[in-house]
């Protein structure tokens, strides 16, 4: 797609969430949104943004991720110590999150497990946030596992799948 017509698509998705498009929220939609599925924080956008003319503000960029957040269009994920991250894919997905390079990646599809895990009455699951913190391993060693935690599934049991209904009567 050429350069006008990733404009006209960033000017029209900002349209469509009803925000106003302004010359700092396409610059800034541009940065996000111009490389595919990620996860940043301000700081990192506001990191890339300085190297354009006329970079907005680090407050513009809490702003204006704030105003997309809002509108649908990122994602907004608080992690631990308070570090907010925004993700441009929106749809139901989990997430590591590696402590020691502050880095927040997907886990595959393939890895999540089915849950079914039914809401409380009077209510309805809004939505379902993943984040499983890892933390890097000295040199030479294999640890998959916290101590004394066993995270095996039981034989035959695909964690992938939904429970098979019981035909006990």
């Amino acid at each position: 797609m050429q350069a006008s017509g990733k404009i006209v698509e960033m000017r029209e998705k900002l349209e469509q969430a009803g925000l106003r498009v302004t010359r700092q929220r396409m610059m800034i939609a541009n940065l996000l949104f111009g490389k595919g599925d990620r996860h940043v924080t301000a700081e990192a956008l506001y990191a890339e943004a300085s190297v354009i003319p006329y970079p907005p503000s680090l407050a513009t960029i809490y702003n204006t991720l704030r105003d997309f957040a809002d509108k649908g269009l990122v994602r907004e994920i608080a992690l631990f110590g308070g570090k907010v991250w925004f993700d441009t894919k929106i749809g139901p997905h989990f997430h590591f999150y590696l402590e020691d390079r502050e880095e927040l990646f997907d886990i595959p599809e393939e890895l999540i497990p089915c849950f079914d895990i039914p809401a409380p009455p009077g209510t309805r699951i809004a939505g379902v946030d993943v984040v499983i913190k890892l933390e890097r391993l000295p040199e030479g060693m294999d640890l998959r596992q916290p101590e004394g935690m066993d995270l095996r599934q039981p034989e035959g049991m695909d964690l992938r799948q939904p429970p098979k209904a019981s035909t006990a009567a």
